[in-house]
């Protein structure tokens, strides 16, 4: 799971490339969340949409104080600016988010076009919880490779009172893990099989 906690001293360490790195990251995850929150009524996750996109705003002013020191020919400006696009498109991303979450101080479970787009949605926010019965539990996502699997990417792990958003690779599943998983109806229902128990997650013989 990225950190994405406040971290000012550490952030004056961080080069260009691992500014660019966490920006990518966060814009990455921050509307999958966006949507979740508005999809399941969660103050909760849009809470965290609105921490992600502070932490945006901050690596945003720093990459751009990074490249106007950087910047001492005409030359090298023509060369950042790029860069400095990358970084205002995901920006713009994350204030898009920001707009989505807004979303649910106006009660859109009581609006039919809400409901409408996200039903009509070629991919869909779910979600899952993983039974007892399932043999997923115990092993890390790098492990199961959920997403190769079956298509489904998990956005967001609920394990108790806690939520894990952007989940690691080294993270591994615990029964009754509720997860928010992003993908198509065919996907969600070959995942749906597996974390229920109705079926055996596959298990593929090495190759020599």
């Amino acid at each position: 799971m990225v950190d994405y906690e406040d971290r000012d001293e550490e952030k004056e360490n961080l080069t260009v490339r691992e500014l660019l790195t966490e920006i990518k990251d966060i814009s990455e995850v921050i509307v999958d969340l966006a949507y979740a929150a508005l999809l399941f009524d969660s103050q909760e996750i849009g809470a965290e949409v609105h921490h992600l996109g502070a932490r945006m705003d901050t690596l945003n002013h720093e990459i751009k104080i990074r490249m106007m020191l950087a910047s001492r020919t005409t030359q090298d400006a023509v060369q950042l600016s790029g860069l400095l696009q990358v970084a205002e498109g995901a920006a713009a991303i994350s204030a898009a988010a920001g707009d989505i979450v807004g979303l649910l101080d106006l009660n859109p479970k009581g609006s039919p076009i809400v409901s409408l787009v996200l039903k009509e949605a070629e991919e869909k926010i779910r979600l899952l919880t993983l039974s007892d019965r399932s043999d997923m539990g115990g092993k890390s996502l790098e492990d199961l490779s959920v997403e190769t699997e079956t298509g489904m990417r998990i956005i967001a792990i609920k394990r108790g009172i806690r939520w894990i958003y952007d989940p690691e690779e080294t993270e591994r599943l615990k029964e009754g893990d509720v997860l928010v998983v992003r993908g198509t109806e065919d996907g969600f229902e070959r995942l749906r099989r597996f974390t229920s128990g109705a079926e055996k997650w596959p298990v593929y013989p090495e190759e020599d």
